[in-house]
């Protein structure tokens, strides 16, 4: 499937700016997939204004490609079925992407199974190429597009990513099946250099920029890019976001893209920014900054066990646990900032979507 083929809704949307929560994994007890929830958790987002859900990315954790436990394909299936099933319901497009990652036999297969089960494009980590040259990871990118739309991601150190530089991301926009890039190195120079490489690359009508920087959403959200391309200034906006944070209070966060998108927060710069501050110290509860980002997916399950979604924290891999301090820290910023919650919106539906 190649950009063309997708919905234009589709293209509009992703255009537009959505709010696309990074998905977590449902888990029970014995560290099965409890399927009930996992539907529940995906209705969630849906129903707050999510325009899209990412799949099989690092919040659900890469373990589900193990194949002792094999969940990558199941947990793709289940999704699609909630994104059939909301699409029909409210005659809504939905957009839908799938996380590959891995040298290019194993990218190609998920990216294949990706398309089977209906999705519209893949998130690409490329993290399995550290020490390649630039034209072989484009190499490998090229071969991934050559079978479903391709967003780009930047991935954080911290998290298994690795500096890529504006070389890198000038060629990987030029590839005509790449629809947008989802910039996460928590770094304002690499971000930059994304937002460049997507001027000088000829395409920067093509391609919709995301923020994955979960230290700087709104910042990142209100920037506009003004590069100079041969003696022309090329405009980019960050138009929406494709965030792991964005994986709990997700109806406050479609709220926030929304105010961004209708100007609420022009002309007065130290209100938003101290909202922007207040985002970013609820993320450092949420994913752990004080310990490098050790507990950034359990401490995402904490909020969605306090609300009701999730019914414990665990994780595939038993040695992920809440650090020291952690809980205490989201119990800080959950009385610092009750405006950031949507507790209540969850309390009120929570019972039809585990139905």
């Amino acid at each position: 499937m190649n950009y063309n083929e997708l919905p234009e809704e589709i293209i509009r949307e992703l255009h537009k700016g959505v709010v696309i929560p990074a998905l977590p994994l449902a888990l029970n007890k014995n560290r099965e997939i409890d399927e009930s929830r996992q539907r529940a958790l995906i209705r969630y987002y849906l129903a707050a204004g999510a325009g899209g859900v990412a799949v099989a990315v690092h919040t659900t954790q890469f373990e589900i490609r193990l194949p002792e436990i094999n969940l990558y394909e199941r947990v793709l299936r289940i999704a699609s079925e909630e994104f059939d099933r909301f699409a029909n319901q409210m005659n809504k497009p939905v957009i839908r992407v799938a996380g590959v990652i891995g040298k290019t036999e194993q990218a190609v297969k998920e990216a294949t199974l990706a398309l089977e089960n209906g999705y519209h494009a893949v998130l690409l980590g490329v993290a399995a190429f550290a020490g390649a040259t630039n034209a072989e990871i484009i190499e490998h990118c090229k071969t991934v597009a050559k079978i479903i739309p391709v967003i780009g991601f930047y991935l954080q150190p911290a998290v298994g990513g690795g500096k890529l530089d504006v070389d890198f991301w000038r060629e990987f926009a030029k590839i005509e099946n790449v629809i947008a890039i989802k910039m996460a190195p928590f770094n304002r120079y690499q971000t930059f250099d994304v937002v460049r490489a997507v001027a000088e690359s000829g395409r920067a009508d093509k391609i919709a920029l995301y923020t994955g920087n979960d230290d700087n959403i709104l910042v990142d959200l209100l920037s506009e890019f003004a590069i100079n391309v041969n003696g022309k200034v090329v405009k980019k906006r960050i138009v929406g976001g494709l965030l792991g944070h964005w994986a709990v209070w997700t109806r406050t966060a479609v709220k926030l893209l929304d105010d961004v998108h209708r100007g609420k927060f022009d002309g007065n710069t130290r209100a938003t920014i101290t909202r922007a501050l207040e985002i970013t110290d609820s993320n450092a509860a949420f994913f752990d900054a004080e310990n490098n980002f050790a507990g950034c997916i359990v401490g995402l399950h904490e909020v969605l066990r306090r609300q009701g979604l999730f019914e414990g924290v665990w994780t595939l891999n038993e040695n992920e646990v809440l650090t020291a301090g952690q809980k205490s820290e989201i119990d800080r910023v959950y009385k610092a900032y009750p405006h950031l919650n949507d507790d209540d919106f969850v309390a009120e539906h929570l019972e039809d979507w585990l139905s």
